[in-house]
């Protein structure tokens, strides 16, 4: 059962990262573009260092939660990438850099702060642009919660099972598999 759901974050896990992409994508795209009347920072061009992390990011998570959905549902077994360290692992740097990028994209400061860009973002939800930004620092936070409860999900099964160099996947039968190092078992019968 813990399978399935772990899927299902994932797949979560991985609608979530394209939607921050796209948000992430339509930001940079907007101050890249600026027209020299928009009030924006004078109408200068620019992009936000902070909003290409989490473009980058979202970017990484798509490819790590289709690789580890397919793996965990389609049983694949490779001696270090498809263990419970290598998905811990993997896990731990995706949180670090969800958290990074959701909490620097957050910082706000009262008063107002030279190194802090976007300021207090509930005083401008007329403007479609802060709309944009709400949206990509929920997606942000969003990503961070879901990653966090993977890795305490897998961290739990594989300290409960002792699972840490068993395949992700979970399911194995030491009978049929050609992973463990025990093969003696293989010619029992079933």
């Amino acid at each position: 059962m813990i399978h399935f759901v772990r899927v299902f974050v994932y797949f979560l896990l991985f609608l979530f990262s394209v939607v921050l992409m796209a948000l992430c994508a339509v930001r940079l795209h907007y101050t890249s573009h600026l027209s020299p009347h928009d009030p924006l920072n004078g109408g200068v061009r620019f992009y936000d260092h902070i909003v290409v992390e989490l473009l980058v990011t979202s970017i990484i998570t798509i490819f790590w939660s289709t690789f580890i959905a397919r793996t965990i549902h389609g049983r694949h077994e490779h001696r270090r990438m498809n263990t419970f360290t290598a998905e811990l692992v993997g896990l731990f740097v995706l949180f670090l850099l969800w958290l990074v990028g959701a909490a620097v994209a957050t910082h706000t400061s009262n008063p107002p702060d030279v190194d802090v860009m976007w300021g207090n973002l509930s005083s401008c939800w007329r403007y479609s642009t802060c709309r944009i930004l709400t949206a990509l620092l929920a997606f942000a936070w969003l990503g961070w919660i879901l990653v966090l409860a993977l890795f305490v999900m897998s961290l739990l099964f594989a300290i409960a099972n002792k699972a840490f160099h068993d395949p992700m996947h979970g399911r194995w039968d030491r009978r049929a598999t050609n992973y463990g190092g025990d093969l003696s078992m293989r010619n029992i019968v079933r």
